[in-house]
């Protein structure tokens, strides 16, 4: 890629174009959203949905601790975790989310973001309530802030799940917007039941998993964007409510597994933006996980309990790009800011631009078969 890639502009015929493709887009997105049926299950009929809970242990008749995350939650009976989804109940731990999706929808794959992974695919895309995070920035805090009682939910098993993926000719299901983790056992259910249909597993996470867990679940897994906050365990802990060195550890298990690593990070400015601790991130990307990890970073935009702040400058973004390039890495791109020219992928050998992007719209595809259609370099990713 060119270092002066920052400095080409869009004609305005080639703007007018892209912003039409991509509203057409958006449209038809929208449309094959509203045909996933949809079942409503009445407020207080969670225990309807209670599934015992893999990765725990009993502490005594009625006390048993957690393992799924780093939070290693002990409960006793009727109380649950941080998560808000997994309860106590006669000395077992339950999920209360298992086949319980708050939101079901139909999403072009760029919009989780994955750019190497099947351009232009339309995802089967559920998620539940609750989050064993607190970002202070999250843009779905309306349903990963809750307790399943709190949000409208459907019932939709792993089966059903699987089955609507493929009727509705979507080659992947993703596990997104709100917390995979949380709903450790319905993901890996339901990936099971993919996996057997033909349909690839995706999931967005903070990789806050235990060890033992991402271990298990990895083998399943096509796909992981992981979102990398920062590089700071005080921003971690402060911002987040989160684990640093775990996400890394995450990383590196789903890397062993081959499981396809792409990785957001949200630029917030003030908190995360230093660019000695962003050249700190990218050079440990690079070390331990390879050049081609695409590395998305992600503007910021004031919701939740952050609102007093303002929306990333492009120019903060574009200096992460850089020293993420600097560092190494092939794939960099800028997200949340349409048209701009770091949203396309640039082969690493020719520095063509073999994918066109206009926010979730592919606009051109020039790789083939794995390579640049101009100069026959390997781009990475999963193309067929």
């Amino acid at each position: 890629m060119n270092d002066d890639l920052l400095n080409r502009k869009l004609t305005r015929k080639d703007f007018f174009k892209k912003t039409c493709l991509f509203c057409l887009g958006a449209g038809l997105f929208s449309y094959l959203e509203n045909m996933a049926p949809r079942k409503a299950y009445p407020l207080g009929a969670g225990a309807s949905f209670l599934h015992e809970a893999g990765f725990y242990k009993k502490i005594d008749e009625q006390t048993v601790q957690c393992g799924l995350c780093p939070r290693r939650c002990t409960l006793s009976e009727g109380q649950r975790g941080f998560c808000r989804v997994r309860e106590a109940h006669g000395g077992k731990l339950y999920s209360m989310v298992h086949s319980r999706p708050c939101s079901i929808a139909i999403d072009p794959i760029e919009k989780k973001p994955f750019f190497h992974f099947l351009p232009g695919i339309a995802v089967f895309s559920i998620a539940t309530a609750g989050c064993n995070y607190r970002c202070k920035y999250c843009q779905n805090w309306q349903i990963s802030q809750s307790a399943p009682e709190e949000v409208e939910g459907y019932s939709l098993s792993a089966g059903e799940a699987a089955a609507q993926a493929r009727g509705k000719g979507c080659p992947a299901i993703a596990y997104t917007y709100t917390e995979p983790v949380i709903f450790y056992e319905y993901m890996l259910d339901t990936a099971k039941e993919a996996r057997a249909n033909g349909i690839r597993n995706l999931c967005h996470t903070n990789g806050s998993f235990n060890p033992e867990p991402a271990e298990n679940i990895a083998p399943y897994l096509d796909g992981a964007n992981i979102d990398l906050k920062g590089f700071d365990r005080g921003f971690y802990t402060d911002v987040c409510a989160g684990f640093l060195d775990e996400t890394l550890n995450t990383l590196k298990i789903f890397r062993k597994h081959n499981v396809w690593i792409e990785i957001t990070n949200l630029v917030v400015p003030t908190l995360n933006d230093d660019m000695g601790a962003i050249r700190q991130m990218c050079g440990w990307i690079k070390d331990n996980l390879g050049p081609d990890v695409p590395l998305h970073f992600s503007r910021f935009h004031p919701q939740y309990k952050l609102t007093g702040l303002s929306p990333t400058p492009v120019a903060t973004l574009e200096q992460a790009w850089q020293v993420a390039r600097e560092s190494g890495l092939n794939y960099v791109y800028i997200g949340n800011v349409p048209g701009h020219p770091a949203e396309h992928t640039y082969c690493p050998q020719c520095k063509e631009n073999v994918i066109q992007r206009s926010g979730y719209t592919i606009l051109s595809n020039n790789v083939i078969d794995g390579k640049c259609k101009f100069c026959q370099g390997r781009i990475a990713g999963v193309w067929h």
